[in-house]
């Protein structure tokens, strides 16, 4: 007698599951066919795979999981063949982007960089403002005596980035410093960013954080 109650709720929970899955890919969908990227199925398909770590349209809640929003395109494509080649190996990407990307083809990558490139980009957040003072120093001039060059020489005077050079700008803090991190002790090997990072205190780096996620 008690079966019957149970599997009717079972069942309910699936049924609001489904149509909520439902109506998030009816939701992509529209987003995607608004910004040119038509209706191939198996970019909509792995962008609803995209955004449940970065966000639907690529501003992610968790800062663990770097925005996409309004990234520069050639360095989503860039990075989205290094996480698939595995030639990428930092350990986020090894734990979060090596399985993800491994089937992608050509054409979903560009489809998916095409998508997350148009949106609107996250929008800065508060920050301490001691730290972002520190850090728009360090953006805009660099360091001379720790050969550590301004952020803005390769990266843009808005530090949106530009080609294959990422945008900055509205970056979670944490991400960034995670990233510095990992330049920092090559494990994501990079032989500039590695250059660029390898003198910076940790101090530095939570400045440099801060004032990125401010913008």
């Amino acid at each position: 007698m008690l079966r019957k109650p149970m599997t009717r709720k079972l069942f309910s929970v699936s049924l609001v599951r489904s149509a909520g899955l439902a109506a998030m890919a009816l939701g992509m969908a529209g987003c995607i066919n608004k910004q040119g990227v038509g209706n191939d199925t198996t970019v909509q398909g792995t962008l609803q795979v995209c955004s449940s770590c970065h966000g639907l349209e690529g501003r992610s809640e968790n800062s663990t999981f770097p925005n996409l929003a309004g990234q520069q395109h050639d360095y989503l494509v860039a990075q989205l063949h290094a996480f698939r080649d595995k030639t990428r190996a930092d350990p986020h990407a090894h734990t979060y982007m090596w399985g993800m990307a491994a089937k992608l083809d050509d054409a979903t990558i560009e489809g998916v960089a095409k998508f997350f490139a148009a949106q609107t980009p996250a929008a800065g957040t508060a920050q301490d403002p001691a730290l972002v003072v520190a850090g728009a120093e360090i953006a805009k001039t660099g360091i001379a005596a720790e050969d550590v060059p301004a952020c803005i020489s390769c990266h843009g005077d808005t530090l949106t980035g530009a080609f294959a050079i990422p945008r900055l700008a509205g970056q979670h803090r944490e991400y960034i410093t995670n990233q510095l991190q990992a330049f920092q002790v090559n494990s994501r090997a990079n032989e500039m960013m590695h250059a660029n990072a390898k003198n910076l205190t940790a101090q530095q780096i939570r400045a440099i954080s801060a004032y990125l996620a401010s913008l």
